[in-house]
């Protein structure tokens, strides 16, 4: 196997910097670890069409649901054409349109839509959406969309080929659709304000709560369990607005993350934390071959220590309680490829050699 397919991207994660035993973690405040609960995005979803199209649209014999909606659309606009009439149109695709309603939204603000082909058009370029109503889970109405799409990248065609520099069949409008109903958010019930923590961590969630009551006073919060912080907070709504603020930027120092390792077995890469260690052991896996020695001998005086190695060349040391990134540049000086480096770490992983949580995305 040559060196060309080992290939493997390498990311090593630190709080603070990527090589070394510092383990202290910077402190982040309380808003980029917990969000409020019940404060959330309401996703909006439409059907529309667009048109002014440079001949890329739908084929429209291709895509009936296409024709069908122009002559609907037509039929409100006070234009009736029958429903077996054939259309032969290049410049109307259709589209779905998406969007994410913020809280506390209120009735007349503009938020941002995107719009993707759902047909076989070949640009959404210089096209304009028509008002496209925008509808929530709940099957209603919440925003009417409509303006002129901004469609990123280019394309050419010559000498009979046609190249793409990217894609060309969605696009986004920016403040393109308006919002025409309001989903009430409350702050909390009662006297209550739930935060909800990012992650499940009763280290860091004792240390939120301890942050809080130090600046807020104590009784202020209390955990509910590893992820819920329950803090008393004034009911009357001037007053916990302005206590919210304050809140959501007490500072907090997170506790030692679990030790992971994330494999992509489709790019090569691997991620891992700077938690992950590596026990004694030994691993073959087909013409490669590792070790994790956990008793390195000791070189002569004035020799430089030199890794054992069998007659093929396929033999790599590595100290016991080394950091994973030294195992990977040994797999990778072997001539492993990113399935080899998946298959090894689930032996050691399985083996107990491998402190860490293999994840595979």
């Amino acid at each position: 196997m040559g060196k060309s397919a080992s290939f493997l991207i390498v990311l090593v994660c630190a709080s603070l910097q990527l090589f070394g035993n510092v383990n202290v973690f910077a402190a982040e405040r309380l808003k980029d670890m917990a969000s409020v609960q019940g404060i959330r995005n309401n996703q909006l979803v439409g059907y529309g069409l667009v048109v002014g199209l440079d001949g890329t649209g739908d084929q429209t014999t291709q895509t009936p649901f296409t024709t069908q909606s122009i002559i609907n659309m037509l039929a409100q606009l006070g234009t009736t054409l029958p429903t077996t009439q054939s259309m032969q149109l290049k410049n109307v695709a259709a589209v779905v349109v998406t969007a994410s309603l913020p809280p506390f939204a209120r009735i007349g603000q503009q938020i941002d839509v995107t719009v993707s082909s759902m047909g076989n058009a070949k640009s959404l370029r210089g096209g304009t959406l028509i008002m496209t109503p925008l509808k929530g889970a709940d099957g209603q109405v919440y925003a009417q969309a409509q303006g002129n799409m901004m469609v990123g990248g280019r394309s050419g065609q010559g000498g009979g080929n046609q190249a793409a520099a990217s894609h060309l069949l969605a696009g986004r409008i920016a403040a393109g659709a308006t919002v025409e109903r309001e989903v009430p958010t409350a702050l909390g019930a009662g006297p209550y304000v739930h935060y909800e923590m990012g992650t499940s961590d009763f280290g860091t969630t004792q240390r939120a709560v301890e942050a809080i009551n130090r600046a807020m006073g104590q009784g202020t919060a209390r955990a509910l369990d590893g992820r819920v912080i329950q803090v008393n907070a004034p009911e009357d709504i001037d007053t916990r607005v302005a206590f919210m603020g304050r809140l959501e930027n007490i500072e907090i120092s997170p506790t030692r993350t679990t030790a992971k390792v994330i494999v992509n077995p489709r790019t090569g890469s691997v991620v891992m934390n700077q938690m992950v260690t590596i026990e004694s052991c030994a691993v073959a896996h087909g013409q490669l071959s590792v070790v994790v020695n956990p008793n390195p001998p000791n070189p002569p005086e004035g020799q430089a220590a030199t890794p054992p190695s069998n007659a093929s060349g396929t033999l790599m040391a590595v100290n016991a309680g080394a950091n994973l990134s030294e195992v990977i540049k040994a797999i990778n000086a072997l001539g492993a490829n990113p399935q080899d480096l998946l298959s090894i770490l689930q032996a050691m992983k399985a083996a107990g050699s491998l402190r860490a949580d293999l994840e595979i995305i």
